[in-house]
C-alpha cells in the first residue's frame, strides 16, 4: 500500500509540471486598449505593413533574394521603432506577395508615426528599385494575438 501511494505521489507531482499554470485562454486587456465592434473586440497593438509583388519562382526568385538582403540591412533600424516591436515576414509563393509587418504597442505607434515610420521611406525607395518588384504599398492595421 505504501508503494502504491508513493508511486501515485511521484506521478501526480510529475504530471503537474505539464498542467497549465494559468487560464487556458486569456485576452490582452491593456488599460489603453481601444474598443471595436461595440466592445466585442479591442486592440492595443498597431501594425505597419510594407508589401509588394515579386517575380519568379519563390525558390529561385532573384527579386525575392534582393528583398531578403534589404530586410537584413534594415531590420535593426525597424526594431528600433519600439522596444516591444514584433516583425513578421510573409511570403506567398502562389500569388507572389511579400509582406513585412511591424507591430508595436499602441503607446509607441504615435511617436513612430511622427517619425514617418522610420526607416520606411528609405526602405521603400530601395524596394522599388529592385528589378522585378512592383505594387509597393503600405497599410496601417491593428494586429492582435488572440
Amino acid at each position: 500500500m505504501k508503494t502504491s501511494f508513493a508511486l501515485l505521489s511521484v506521478f501526480a507531482a510529475s504530471a503537474s509540471a505539464f498542467a497549465p499554470s494559468g487560464p487556458a485562454f486569456a485576452r490582452s486587456t491593456a488599460l489603453n486598449s481601444v474598443p471595436l465592434a461595440n466592445g466585442a473586440m479591442s486592440f492595443d497593438r498597431v501594425c505597419r505593413e510594407w508589401r509588394c509583388k515579386y517575380t519568379g519562382d519563390k525558390a529561385t526568385s532573384e527579386s525575392l533574394e534582393e528583398i531578403s538582403k534589404l530586410v537584413d540591412e534594415y531590420l535593426p533600424q525597424i526594431k528600433e521603432s519600439s522596444s516591444d516591436a514584433k516583425v513578421n515576414r510573409l511570403v506567398c509563393g502562389s500569388c507572389l506577395d511579400f509582406k513585412l509587418m511591424t507591430t508595436v504597442p499602441l503607446d509607441d505607434f504615435g511617436p513612430w508615426e511622427e517619425k514617418g515610420f522610420a526607416p520606411e521611406g528609405e526602405f521603400l525607395e530601395k524596394l522599388k528599385a529592385i528589378e522585378g518588384v512592383s505594387q509597393v504599398e503600405t497599410q496601417t492595421i491593428t494586429n492582435m494575438e488572440i
